[in-house]
């Protein structure tokens, strides 16, 4: 048995898989968490980025083992205090700004853009990689990843779909609804833990509003709770968010 483990963690085709695999499995179930309960990272967000990270470290190794053996004449001639990694550093601090801007907060108080942050980053992580030659990482990354762009959203959907926890942004025409909207959700036997108002400016034609974070019973449809604060009178706008 140490054997085995010895050998997984050598720098090999099997060693590489597992790895990015297992990032691949425990930041999609961290995430996993996160967006059952409603929370802007959620499951590809963790898992693109535990990937990445993944790779990097991949990286980091590949380049001390070549720097050992193929590319040591190579490394004798420019010196050995050039250290390859620094390069690879500073495009990792340096694409961060880019995913910050892809990040924005809208009015309804919805946060967008973390899943294509994370996906640039672990672009950028897999960009070394194919810069370092490293192509048994960057064939195994690449199909992780489009994995996680393509293929997991279905999957992603229909699990927040049937989540307990859920965000609801609703427009009302005044303040005074806000107390109608709660009794209205408590009566379908949910529980309301945070509601954030916005109460709106005359100046710029806008209605008052309000984000209302749920807690639905076990058995409890999304659609029923829309449908029911949907059905008050004094309500415009109602988007589950």
């Amino acid at each position: 048995m140490t054997e085995f483990f010895e050998y997984l963690r050598e720098l090999n085709t099997a060693s590489v898989l597992l790895r990015l695999t297992l990032s691949m499995l425990c930041g999609g179930m961290i995430g996993l968490e996160r967006g059952r309960k409603r929370r802007p990272a959620g499951f590809r967000t963790y898992m693109l980025v535990c990937l990445g990270a993944t790779l990097t470290m991949l990286l980091g190794q590949y380049e001390y083992v070549m720097l050992a053996g193929p590319w040591a004449s190579t490394a004798a001639e420019i010196g050995t205090r050039v250290d390859v990694s620094r390069f690879g550093a500073q495009v990792i601090n340096g694409i961060g700004f880019l995913g910050a801007g892809t990040i924005i907060v809208t009015g309804r108080q919805e946060v967008k853009g973390l899943t294509t942050a994370a996906a640039l980053w672990a672009s950028a992580c897999m960009g070394l990689a194919v810069g370092a030659g490293f192509y048994e990482c960057v064939l195994l990354g690449f199909i992780l990843i489009f994995l996680s762009i393509r293929v997991l959203p279905a999957i992603e959907s229909i699990i927040v779909e049937s989540a307990r926890n859920i965000n609801l942004y609703v427009e009302f025409r005044s303040l005074d609804d806000v107390g109608v909207i709660i009794n209205r959700i408590k009566a379908q036997g949910a529980q309301i833990f945070e509601v954030d108002i916005d109460r709106g400016r005359d100046e710029n034609m806008r209605r008052p509003s309000a984000v209302f974070s749920i807690r639905l019973s076990q058995r409890l449809p999304h659609t029923k709770v829309i449908a029911a604060i949907s059905g008050l009178e004094g309500v415009y706008t109602i988007e589950e968010i």
